[in-house]
């Protein structure tokens, strides 16, 4: 199974735009997305063609192929417009025997972090910049953003297939790799 991975959309119409057409060119099975979809929070500034409304168009016809977890930014009134569950603080993934626990990160993260076994994987996004750490008894990732990188990243997503994560600009272009 080809999962496509993203975490903060915060509304931007452009760049949901843009990660659709990834998914598409990726052919994945599944998007999961590590919250923040619709608004675009208090501390960033505006996205490129803030639009909750065209995101909310772009998304609903996925509803069947989108697994999401919630944001710092996404609120009960977001469910209200999105067809696809969003208020979950997390969800458990498998590749292989170990065990990715997916979150948005204000919750979970690594220095608050969840129930994990030696070699899990903690995913989250939030922070807005890629990352892949080995730490000692588990491994941390992070897509970035699709609409607000932070720290000289890029806009992008990630794939996990066959044991193996891709960090991708919105382009296609891999940017890390990390074999589990």
């Amino acid at each position: 199974m080809k999962w496509m991975i993203a975490s903060d959309i915060h509304g931007s119409a452009y760049y949901c735009r843009q990660m659709l057409e990834a998914y598409q060119r990726e052919q994945a099975d599944r998007l999961l997305l590590l919250g923040d979809i619709l608004y675009h929070g208090p501390r960033n500034d505006l996205p490129r063609d803030y639009n909750p409304k065209e995101v909310i168009a772009m998304l609903n016809p996925l509803q069947n192929s989108i697994l999401c977890v919630r944001g710092n930014c996404d609120t009960e009134v977001d469910q209200m417009v999105l067809q696809f569950p969003i208020l979950a603080d997390y969800c458990l993934l498998w590749s292989g025997r170990r065990m990715i626990f997916a979150t948005h990160g204000h919750h979970f993260n690594q220095q608050s972090l969840p129930p994990l076994h030696p070699g899990d994987i903690l995913l989250h996004g939030h922070t807005h910049v890629p990352k892949c750490v080995e730490e000692k008894t588990y491994l941390y990732c992070n897509p970035g953003s699709v609409s607000i990188p932070k720290e000289e990243s890029w806009h992008g997503y990630m794939t996990l297939e066959d044991n193996r994560f891709f960090w991708k600009d919105l382009s296609g272009d891999v940017r890390m790799e990390y074999r589990l």
